[in-house]
């Protein structure tokens, strides 16, 4: 090129998006996992912590084929449904996405999102969606939560931009978003009670002074690896589980003098051993430094005992409206044969079981069968039956002949939803409906297109389980063709 002539740089309105881009856009609706979608000049922009109908000013961070995401700068023209977020972690930490978002909106904006899914991927578009069922008070609704311990602390932007020296070598918090190689530490979390904040707090002062080392996963190696509370929402119980990497019994009996004297509601503490590398709160045993070991809590008038490697819904107040749509939709009779798939620890089994002729539960995890089992007993419910198995292996011709075809069935997968052959037998058991629970619309969807082929999607109620936060549970009823 002569040395007269100047490269020009192509303007971003004539080129495709690039990292580094700063762009002005007009948030168009909220998409996916809780992030708002634009358009520049026909290029869809992913963009988080923004509003529908915002004009903000952005940096492009990722660019593929089909989209680019993008970081907000600074809010241009606000949407009223903005509101101020609760927490000082918001945007760092990855518990929640939506505090910025008025609840009222929230609830609307993931009716739409359930609307498109069912339309676009499971082909539905007549399908009847209710509004969801919202929350009086959307805060400290979680009955158990999950804490990480870090010998690798992630520090906020507030944090770096402060004058504040941290021990970057200790951390007990959440991860941020993305990220599970670091932990933010936090010292107030508004999903749970103030008791379980407290606690929190409590044992992460314990642990530092103690000078136990956090779990480092580029090592392996430490001793703290996890601290998991769980509480109950009708009975003043409260469960510490303190995940370490082999057991000291010295210092869980030390850890154990400290919660009594400081933190008297905390009713039992245990102790999972994990020596694996996986990065998980289940361990290969649990030792009882005091208390019962588990907790009780109540689902209308009936009372679960909660292990602290059990299932159990994470919102208590909301999981009683979501017995209450199953059993309406489900339209159970006492002559009816109820198949309850996937289980778990028995809730809606049992909550089913009275108004039933029997039900026959089926779930992979031997654990949870067990403590079904407990749980039918606890309730004095002896027309349950609790069978562990793969599904896949489990549910043919030969187990509805050797246990009695279903008149109902519900399912309650886990997020990734069914195997598609699961799918298909259900649709070969002859069940005159089916009630399909969900936390994942996009696996639900994907599993009614199977469905479909059998059975007429009737109607959906979402119940928002996890305010603040991108999820949302959908039920929906289906009808035999």
């Amino acid at each position: 090129m002569p040395s007269d002539q100047k490269s020009v740089e192509t303007p971003v309105e004539a080129r495709r998006l690039r990292r580094g881009d700063v762009l002005e856009l007009v948030m168009e609706k909220t998409a996916d996992r809780g992030k708002c979608l634009a358009y520049h000049n026909g290029q869809v922009v992913f963009v988080p912590h923004t509003v529908a109908g915002e004009r903000v000013q952005v940096k492009v961070v990722k660019r593929n084929r089909k989209f680019a995401e993008a970081h907000p700068l600074s809010v241009l023209e606000s949407s009223p449904n903005r509101t101020i977020p609760r927490c000082q972690y918001f945007g760092s930490c990855g518990g929640c996405t939506l505090q910025h978002v008025a609840y009222a909106q929230q609830l609307k904006d993931k009716h739409q999102l359930i609307r498109e899914v069912m339309t676009r991927q499971a082909d539905l578009p007549d399908l009847e969606i209710r509004a969801p069922l919202g929350m009086a008070e959307s805060y400290g609704y979680r009955n158990k939560m999950e804490f990480s311990f870090s010998a690798y602390r992630w520090l906020s932007r507030e944090e770096i931009d402060s004058d504040m020296i941290y021990d970057k070598s200790f951390a007990l918090g959440l991860h941020p978003p993305g990220n599970f190689a670091k932990v933010l530490d936090i010292n107030e979390c508004h999903l749970q009670s103030e008791k379980c904040v407290a606690l929190l707090n409590g044992v992460r002062e314990f642990t530092r002074k103690s000078n136990r080392m956090p779990w480092n996963w580029r090592h392996k190696e430490g001793y703290l690896r996890n601290l998991v509370i769980r509480e109950s929402a009708h009975m003043p119980e409260l469960m510490a589980n303190l995940v370490t990497f082999g057991y000291d019994e010295e210092y869980m009996l030390d850890l154990g003098s400290y919660l009594q004297s400081e933190y008297p509601y905390v009713t039992t503490l245990v102790n999972t051993i994990n020596t694996s590398h996986a990065q998980t709160t289940f361990g290969e045993r649990i030792e009882l430094i005091y208390g019962p070991g588990i907790i009780r809590d109540r689902i209308h008038d009936l009372t679960f005992e909660i292990a602290p490697g059990a299932f159990f819904q994470t919102n208590t107040l909301q999981a009683e409206k979501l017995m209450t749509v199953v059993h309406d939709l489900a339209g159970v009779t006492e002559n009816d044969h109820v198949y309850d798939l996937y289980c778990g620890t028995g809730t809606i089994a049992l909550s089913l079981a009275r108004s039933a002729a029997r039900v026959t539960g089926i779930e992979l995890v031997e654990d949870a069968v067990q403590n079904a089992k407990s749980n039918a007993a606890l309730n004095a419910i002896e027309n349950c039956t609790f069978i562990s198995g793969d599904m896949l292996k489990l549910l043919t011709p030969t187990f509805a002949a050797e246990h009695g075809p279903p008149d109902i069935i519900v399912v309650d997968p886990p997020r990734a939803g069914m195997h598609p052959k699961v799918a298909a037998r259900i649709s070969q058991l002859g069940a005159r409906t089916i009630v399909y629970v969900s936390c994942n619309i996009q696996s639900q969807a994907r599993d009614l297109k199977v469905l479909s082929e059998s059975y007429r999607a009737v109607v959906a109620q979402p119940i928002d389980l996890f305010p603040h936060t991108h999820h949302i549970e959908n039920i929906v009823l289906l009808k035999q063709k």
